[in-house]
């Protein structure tokens, strides 16, 4: 069915897209019909973050940057979704335009700059969910107008507001669409963040009496000694896991396409390799004990397997969803099946 609606949403613009995608998913579920579209994954249990996974495949964050469709994307067949990014306050991100396809290279750059209603907003959202079938992550950033040396207090302030709702909750200090975020990322100033937000983990774990996962998504554009110096800042702040990554500001796979100079961040297929070589990096650097969940550029079965070969132990989708539609779900959970069914060469994730 999406085969027949994708010429639809290609022909209105990119962002408009997105929102009539949603309109259109959030209709078919509430009448009933969203089963009729949808080859819904066998169970594939997956133990990880000390959570347990119908199946290893989810929604990457972007798509439902307020929460307002998680049951109906849950009903795709994902074994978790990711909302967000939101930040403390409401927020319209940059101008537009600001979302670009690039349909031969399978391929989206977005500048959307954490365009969204606020944590209070999504957290009315998810309260009203049913959320079965699967998990639920919340990806947290700071406003726009924030400065970075104030930023700990904006993901304090949403962290206290998700805590108790969220299955898991996502650090994101690795988006290219907000001016100096990255900056995040940088040894010392990492340290200081994320240690702050683990000792307010564990007082908010004391404090619901249940302890919600941290992770920290990490961009695909740092350099070998930015991803060590990472690595060795999360290690010894025993942050319970990693994504990885976000999407890229590099150009050089697309150059000669129109929008190649557009600013933003670049997702889809031209992001898998050096997403997954990050991946990979991080896999050997860090102690087995914090997983990493691999995304960018998954755009087939294939790829999936690929990100679960260099270490992830869960993998995410988004871009892949605007090119393969939810056929996409189907196919990367049965190929990671496939694999995971191959004792002989070695196990795909931990089960």
């Amino acid at each position: 069915m999406y085969s027949l609606a994708r010429p639809f949403l290609f022909a209105l613009d990119a962002e408009q897209a997105h929102g009539a995608g949603l309109r259109a998913l959030e209709l078919a579920y509430r009448s009933g019909t969203l089963g009729l579209a949808t080859r819904q994954p066998g169970p594939m249990p997956t133990r990880v973050l000390g959570l347990d996974f119908p199946n290893p495949v989810g929604l990457a964050a972007g798509l439902d940057k307020n929460g307002a469709h998680i049951d109906a994307l849950l009903a795709l067949g994902f074994g978790f979704v990711e909302v967000g990014t939101v930040t403390p306050r409401p927020q319209a991100g940059n101008p537009q335009p600001r979302m670009f396809r690039l349909p031969q290279h399978r391929a989206v750059i977005n500048r959307l700059g954490f365009n969204n209603e606020g944590v209070d907003a999504l957290v009315r959202n998810v309260q009203r969910a049913r959320r079965k079938g699967g998990l639920l992550g919340i990806n947290i950033g700071k406003n726009k107008d924030t400065p970075n040396e104030d930023a700990a207090q904006d993901y304090l302030f949403c962290l206290e507001r998700v805590y108790p709702l969220a299955d898991y909750i996502t650090i994101n200090i690795s988006s290219p669409n907000t001016a100096g975020l990255r900056e995040l990322q940088e040894e010392q100033s990492l340290r200081q963040l994320i240690g702050t937000l683990r000792e307010a983990q564990e007082r908010l774990g004391a404090q619901h009496g249940k302890r919600v996962p941290m992770l920290v998504k990490v961009a695909p554009d740092l350099s070998d000694d930015d991803i060590d110096a990472v690595c060795r800042v999360l290690a010894d702040l025993s942050v319970d896991g990693v994504i990885a990554t976000n999407t890229t500001v590099d150009r050089s796979a697309v150059l000669a396409h129109p929008h190649a100079g557009q600013a933003g961040g670049l997702s889809g297929a031209p992001l898998m390799g050096q997403s997954t070589l990050v991946l990979r990096r991080m896999r050997t650097r860090l102690p087995q004990e914090i997983p990493l969940i691999g995304v960018g550029g998954v755009t087939s079965g294939a790829d999936a397997v690929a990100k679960m070969s260099a270490g992830a132990s869960l993998v995410q989708l988004y871009s892949g969803l605007v090119y393969r539609g939810p056929s996409l779900v189907y196919e990367c959970v049965e190929a990671i099946r496939r694999r995971r069914e191959q004792p002989s060469r070695g196990p795909v994730a931990p089960a």
